[in-house]
């Protein structure tokens, strides 16, 4: 029996699977910034091409998270995440290329998004449901903390390595460095040894996808837990990409920012993200479970408000746009690490994918449609206004957990042995 002050650090498995995904995390934040300055800076895109280029990364989550979580239930998932990887390493590095040959335009990255958010949707799904099958369910907490730690950590780090690298070498060869480090989570992964459980055979009848797609989105919707957190996550997403749509542009044509200081605005903003996740544990035991997922989505929309500000102060814009991110970003781990764990728990292993699936369906897939309503309202009502209408409705989020049986859970419920998940169970 593993001693309870070294928890995951003795399990070799689980290691291997927290350095491959730090590893990604830390290219992806790269890109995260260095994609859209490339439509800025290298296609001077307009808002409502910003918007739609949003939409389409996340436009596969809205079609295809369904679909995915039936593969995930129905396949092994440790080749669908090293096999994800792989391909997104392909798409992320054919864009240096594309630039080199004077190839890069508006509708290849659209394509490369587009792609890349397919492939993302399967690793996701996939990822989401592994852990439980390498970890004890009593193990969740920590493994999803270490996890959120690794983001928080890429988030201080990576932006400030994008935004020196866009100087130095322009956006899409930044790029080249996600393509790497999906290379490498690869390769982590496949040192995994722990086989997953057998996958559960409840009919010797083939089933239908749309029935299997149907119990997924059953076990969401017929659950006031689990739809609660759908309802809120969902909603904070959708007003959250509405006012993401238009902020690099408005934060390097109107607030005259460059890249390099974004990228460091951005890291040292997200110092925030590394105290959440740090912390969220024992802020659940401290206040309780419920709480902390209820007071955590009530702060969502207050960092955004420092957004709003600048447009009236942009001489404060750089300790302005840093203390919005530092409150936004350590309310996100604190939230995502309680609620993911939550949710976990209380699903059976055969129904996970599924779940997890049905979930990035709900609140995955409101970012496309707030993506292209933030290209809209950035063209017909400018950017700073679209801004103030993304940071109203972010406070909408913490109704649908306040109002459910979320808020009186005090600790993680025990494990659902059922064949399927109930009301009851929560």
């Amino acid at each position: 029996m593993r001693s309870k002050f070294t928890g995951l650090w003795q399990h070799p498995d689980f290691l291997k699977l927290w350095a491959g995904e730090t590893v990604s995390l830390f290219g992806s934040q790269v890109t995260l910034l260095a994609l859209p300055l490339t439509a800025v800076l290298v296609l001077d895109a307009s808002p409502s091409e910003m918007g739609l280029l949003g939409a389409v990364e996340f436009l596969p989550f809205l079609v295809l998270s369904l679909f995915a979580g039936v593969w995930v239930d129905r396949l092994r998932r440790r080749p669908i995440l090293i096999s994800a990887d792989f391909g997104r390493a392909i798409l992320l590095a054919s864009v240096p290329l594309a630039a080199a040959f004077n190839f890069l335009s508006m509708p290849y990255l659209y394509v490369v998004a587009l792609l890349t958010g397919v492939l993302t949707v399967f690793f996701d799904v996939a990822y989401q449901s592994y852990l439980p099958s390498l970890v004890e369910r009593q193990q969740l907490v920590e493994g999803n903390g270490k996890l959120e730690v690794s983001r928080s950590v890429a988030q201080i780090a990576g932006p400030g390595v994008a935004g020196t690298l866009v100087q130095l070498v322009t956006a899409p060869i930044a790029i080249a460095v996600d393509a790497v480090s999906f290379l490498l989570s690869a390769l982590f992964l496949s040192f995994i040894k722990k086989a997953e459980p057998p996958k559960v055979k409840t009919s010797d009848k083939k089933t239908s996808i749309w029935k299997e797609i149907g119990e997924g989105l059953g076990v969401v919707l017929g659950n006031r837990v689990l739809r609660s957190i759908a309802g809120c996550t969902s909603t904070s997403n959708l007003f959250g990409n509405i006012l993401q749509a238009v902020f690099t542009i408005y934060v390097i044509r109107e607030l005259k920012l460059n890249a390099a200081t974004l990228g460091l605005v951005l890291g040292v903003g997200s110092i925030g993200a590394l105290l959440g996740a740090l912390s969220s544990g024992w802020l659940a035991r401290r206040l309780g479970l419920g709480r902390t997922i209820v007071i955590s989505s009530g702060i969502f929309g207050v960092g955004n408000i420092f957004f709003v500000v600048t447009g009236g102060a942009p001489n404060l814009a750089i300790p302005l746009l840093i203390a919005g991110y530092f409150i936004s970003s350590f309310s996100n781990p604190v939230y995502n690490i309680n609620q993911v764990s939550l949710r976990q728990a209380i699903t059976p292993h055969h129904l996970q994918g599924r779940m997890n699936a049905s979930m990035r369906f709900m609140v995955w897939g409101t970012m496309p449609i707030g993506s292209i309503i933030g290209g809209l309202l950035g063209d017909a009502i400018g950017l700073w206004g679209t801004i103030v209408v993304g940071t109203v409705g972010s406070f909408l989020a913490v109704l649908w957990v306040f109002f459910s049986p979320v808020r009186a859970l005090q600790s993680q419920p025990e494990p659902v042995v059922e064949e399927t998940l109930t009301p009851a169970a929560s």
